[in-house]
């Protein structure tokens, strides 16, 4: 069947997409082979649009998906593929953020190395260096994009304010940010600016990192998930009560007779047109309960019902520890 499409640069790709992350073990251990999995079961379904970065597994994930596109010959004429670079360590070993022009060609061309292509679709600058105006790191972006290194361009985590900023000197294509059920910061002037730069708004953690699914991380798991035992979320007492808040929109999802993760996901697109969630997973049969929502047209009572389930600011604790929050512009 014929899905939802999305634009991006001009380029017309699914209105769902895949988010690699998951195939760095961000969320717990898997193979090549499951990637891989996944990566056929998008190819099935007409999921086209692949996001990863040079740092998730330290290039593991890009290199899965380099193996991938190696063995499955037609499939980089189907996936508009996305990648970031702008994240990088000082001399003591330290995260920092590196947006000078030899830092995100150089990352660039080892990303294209370890995925075997000549250019990517989508190149985003991962975090922003603070020092740097976004203006000169968009003329960095528009010279990647004249060698024919990248197609388009974006930033993560940016804020409005920056995204006006960086699309008076290129058109931006697009800009990622968390957005979802749990996490509707972008509603405050996000949504709105991407909305009127024409520039899509690329949603991951969808699912509010499993909260909105059928089934979220079990409590003995956090302490063994690096990035998750630090999350205010998943810390008790806020885990539980998160637990027992999404209850309500699981026990909804099943009186509509479908999986929670769809409806997440069909919340997501109904937010506006610009709007592309990238939801990660280890699992083909997740990943196709993501994919049933894009299939879902929620009425105005749907939408209701959902927002009395989860009404705007229910979850507890913040979506990111004080460490966390390093790199993401926060407007609001």
């Amino acid at each position: 069947m014929s899905r939802p499409t999305r634009k991006i640069a001009g380029a017309e790709v699914s209105a769902m997409g895949v988010g690699a992350m998951s195939f760095a073990e961000f969320y717990g251990p898997t193979t090549e082979e499951n990637s891989w999995a996944v990566l056929d079961a998008a190819m099935e379904l007409g999921v086209t649009h692949i996001d990863t970065s040079n740092v998730y597994g330290m290039g593991r994930s890009e290199e899965a998906i380099g193996a991938y596109l190696r063995r499955n010959g037609a499939a980089r004429e189907v996936f508009h593929i996305a990648t970031k670079a702008g994240i990088s360590k000082d001399a003591a070993g330290n995260r920092c953020f590196d947006n000078s022009p030899e830092h995100l060609e150089a990352e660039l061309d080892r990303s294209l190395s370890r995925m075997g292509i000549e250019a990517v679709d989508l190149f985003y600058v991962h975090r922003r260096e603070e020092a740097r105006p976004i203006e000169e790191v968009t003329a960095t972006l528009v010279a990647l994009r004249d060698k024919g290194k990248i197609k388009g361009f974006g930033f993560s985590e940016i804020a409005p304010a920056s995204l006006r900023r960086a699309a008076a000197v290129a058109p931006v294509a697009a800009v990622q940010s968390e957005y979802s059920l749990a996490t509707r910061a972008p509603e405050l002037g996000l949504v709105q600016e991407c909305a009127r730069q024409g520039t899509a708004l690329v949603a991951f953690s969808p699912l509010g990192r499993a909260f909105l699914t059928d089934r979220p991380i079990e409590a003995e798991r956090v302490p063994t998930l690096a990035w998750m035992k630090s999350n205010p979320r998943f810390l008790s007492p806020n885990y539980e009560a998160n637990i027992a808040a999404t209850d309500r929109f699981r026990a909804l999802a099943a009186d509509m007779g479908e999986p929670a993760a769809a409806l997440a996901v069909a919340w997501l697109l109904a937010q506006g047109s610009q709007i592309l969630p990238i939801p990660g997973t280890r699992s083909v049969a997740h990943f196709r309960e993501c994919v049933r929502g894009t299939e879902l047209a929620l009425s105005t009572e749907d939408l209701a019902r959902i927002e009395e389930a989860l009404p705007v600011g229910w979850a507890h604790g913040d979506r990111y520890s004080v460490g966390q929050y390093v790199g993401p512009e926060r407007y609001c």
